[in-house]
C-alpha cells in the first residue's frame, strides 16, 4: 500500500544538506535542459523525490539562510542580516538536542556583518576563503586583469576577487573543490556514527562564472570577445555573442559543482548510506541570465528564472525515489522537515511545514505561497500562477525594518539611520520582545515595474503578463491570509495598497 512508505525512525538517522547558490533551474536535466553536461544531477534524479513546485521566500542569499534557519519569512519585517535573540535556529535547536551539527562553507557572506551570527549556532563548522571578493588576501598592488566585458573600476570587491584568483589557480585550491574536500572529509569520519546532520554548502554557481578549463571545454562556442564571467545587476546591453558566452561560462561552473555532488553520492554509496541518511540537494534562488532581458536578481521583480527552484529530497524512511512532487512547497519547510527526521519538537513560531508526507505521497502542505524582498514587490503563488503585486505609489512607502540587530550585508547601520529609531511592541514571533522600528531605504525602481500576474502553465516563461480580476482576488485572498498568519507590520499593507482588501476581508 502507498500508505506504507512512511515507515517508523531509527536511532541512527543522519542527514547532509548540499546546498548550491544561484542554482538555476531551468539549466537542470531534471527540469527540462537537454544540453548541459550534468550526470550527477541525472543520478540525483534518480535517487530522490524531485520537486516541481518549489519557491524561494525571502530574497537573496542571507535572507534565505535565515528562513532555512528559522522555518519562517524574513522579507516582511526587515532586509538582509543576521540572526536575531529571539529567532529559532534550526542547527541549534538539533545541536541542543543531542543531534551534531556541521556546517562547511565557502560562502563568504557568514563572515560579513550581517551574517555573522549564523555558523555559531552549529556544533561544528569549517570555513574556506576566497570567493567572490571575500576580504582574504591582503595585496597593495594592483593584479593585472585582461580587458573585460563590463566596464568596472578596479576597486574594491572586484578588485579583491582579482587579487584571491591569484591564490586559486589550480581546480584543488578553487574554493568549491576545498568546500567539497571538507565535507566529505566529515562524512568519512563519521559515516559509522549516529545523529548528525552536515550542511555541506558552496558560493558556487554564484557569479563570477570561474571554472576550471576542463570544464569550459564541455561547452565550445566560438567567442572572440573581452573577457567576460561576471554580470552586472542591470538590464542587458552586451551583445548576443556575450550574452550567450556567459551563458556557457555558468554552464562550466554547474557542471563543476555536478563534479562535486557526484563526490558526495558515491561516499553514500560506499558507505551505504541510503539506508539511515537523508539527503537534501537545494539552493537559495536562481538567476537572470539575460532572459526579460535583465541580469540577476534583486532589482526586478522575482522571475521564475529566479523564484521557482530546484529542490531534491531523499527519506529514507519512505525510500522514495525517481519521482515526482507536485506539492508546493518553500524554503521555510526545510528546518521543521529536519527537525521532525530527527524526532525533534518544531517551535510553534515556525510556520514552514515538516515534508515527511509530501516526500513519501506528495500530500500538500499549503494552499499558497509568498515570496520577495524587504521593499520589493510581494509575491504570492498557488503553484499555478504567479502574482507580483507593485508598492502602490512611487515613493514605495512608508517601510521599516524591525530588528535588534542593525547590521546590513557588510556595514552596520550608519549613525544617520540609528537617529530615528522608534521602539516597537513585539510582533506574535519575538516572544515577548520589543523591536527597534528604522526606516529603511525605499527604492523606487518597484513601483515602475507595476503589478503582474502570470499563467505558469499557459506561459511558463513569463512573458505575457494578464488580468483576470476573479484570479486577482484569489491571489489578494490568500497574500492577506499570509501575511497575517505572519504577523506582517501594518505599513506593509499601505505600502501594497492592500488596505482596502484588507478592510473587506475582516
Amino acid at each position: 500500500m502507498k500508505e506504507d512508505l512512511v515507515q517508523e525512525r531509527d536511532d541512527g538517522m543522519k542527514a547532509i544538506m548540499v546546498m548550491f547558490d544561484t542554482l538555476n533551474r531551468r539549466m537542470l536535466p531534471s527540469y527540462g535542459c537537454d544540453w548541459t553536461h550534468l550526470p550527477n544531477f541525472r543520478r540525483l534524479e534518480e535517487r530522490t523525490a524531485v520537486f516541481d513546485r518549489s519557491f524561494v521566500g525571502s530574497m537573496p542569499c542571507v535572507p534565505a539562510r535565515r528562513e532555512l534557519h528559522t522555518g519562517r519569512y524574513n522579507f516582511l519585517h526587515r532586509s538582509w542580516g543576521p540572526l536575531e535573540p529571539y529567532d529559532d535556529s534550526m542547527p541549534e535547536i538539533l545541536k541542543n538536542e543531542g543531534v551534531h551539527t556541521h556546517l562547511v562553507t565557502d560562502h563568504q557572506h557568514y563572515w560579513e556583518d550581517g551574517g555573522a551570527t549564523y555558523h555559531s549556532r552549529y556544533t561544528t563548522y569549517e570555513f574556506i576563503r576566497g570567493q567572490e571578493g571575500d576580504a582574504w588576501k591582503g595585496r597593495l598592488k594592483d593584479p593585472v586583469i585582461p580587458p573585460q566585458a563590463v566596464d568596472r573600476p578596479l576597486t574594491g570587491m572586484f578588485r579583491q576577487d582579482w587579487i584571491n584568483r591569484e591564490f586559486a589557480k589550480e581546480e584543488e585550491r578553487y574554493p568549491q573543490a576545498l568546500t567539497f574536500e571538507a565535507g566529505l572529509e566529515f562524512i568519512q569520519a563519521n559515516a559509522d556514527q549516529d545523529r548528525w546532520f552536515l550542511q555541506l554548502e558552496t558560493f558556487d554557481p554564484h557569479e563570477p562564472f570561474r571554472a576550471p578549463e576542463r570544464f569550459r571545454k564541455l561547452y565550445p562556442h566560438a567567442y572572440e570577445g573581452k573577457h567576460f564571467d561576471w554580470p552586472p545587476y542591470e538590464e542587458v546591453r552586451q551583445s548576443p555573442e556575450e550574452v550567450e558566452h556567459l551563458r556557457y561560462e555558468y554552464a562550466a561552473l554547474l557542471s563543476m559543482c555536478d563534479h562535486y555532488l557526484g563526490q558526495v553520492l558515491d561516499l553514500m554509496d560506499q558507505n551505504a548510506m541510503w539506508q539511515d541518511t537523508m539527503l537534501i540537494v537545494n539552493t537559495d534562488h536562481g538567476f537572470l541570465l539575460g532572459e526579460h532581458d535583465w541580469w540577476a536578481k534583486c532589482i526586478q521583480p522575482f522571475y521564475n528564472e529566479v523564484a521557482h527552484t530546484p529542490l531534491y529530497i531523499w527519506d529514507p524512511r519512505s525510500g522514495v525515489q525517481g519521482e515526482r512532487r507536485q506539492s508546493l512547497v518553500q524554503t521555510i519547510d526545510l528546518a521543521p522537515t529536519l527537525l521532525e527526521f530527527f524526532d525533534v519538537e518544531i517551535p510553534g513560531d515556525m510556520t514552514g511545514r515538516t515534508l515527511r508526507d509530501t516526500i513519501a505521497l506528495d500530500t500538500p502542505v499549503r494552499k499558497a505561497a509568498l515570496f520577495g524582498l524587504h521593499g520589493g514587490h510581494v509575491n504570492c503563488t498557488d503553484g499555478r500562477y504567479v502574482y507580483m503585486r507593485a508598492p502602490a505609489g512611487p515613493e514605495n512607502g512608508p517601510l521599516y525594518n524591525y530588528t535588534l540587530m542593525p547590521t546590513h550585508m557588510r556595514t552596520r547601520f550608519s549613525v544617520e539611520e540609528l537617529q530615528n529609531i522608534e521602539l516597537a511592541s513585539p510582533f506574535a514571533f519575538t516572544k515577548g520582545v520589543s523591536q527597534m522600528k528604522i526606516p529603511s531605504e525605499s527604492l523606487e525602481r518597484y513601483h515602475g515595474f507595476g503589478t503582474m500576474l502570470f499563467d505558469m502553465e499557459k506561459d511558463p516563461g513569463q512573458k505575457h503578463p494578464f488580468r483576470d480580476e476573479d484570479i486577482e482576488q484569489k491571489l489578494i485572498g490568500y497574500m492577506l491570509e499570509l501575511m497575517t498568519a505572519h504577523d506582517a507590520p501594518q505599513e506593509q499593507y499601505v505600502r501594497l495598497g492592500l488596505e482596502g482588501y484588507r478592510r473587506k476581508a475582516q
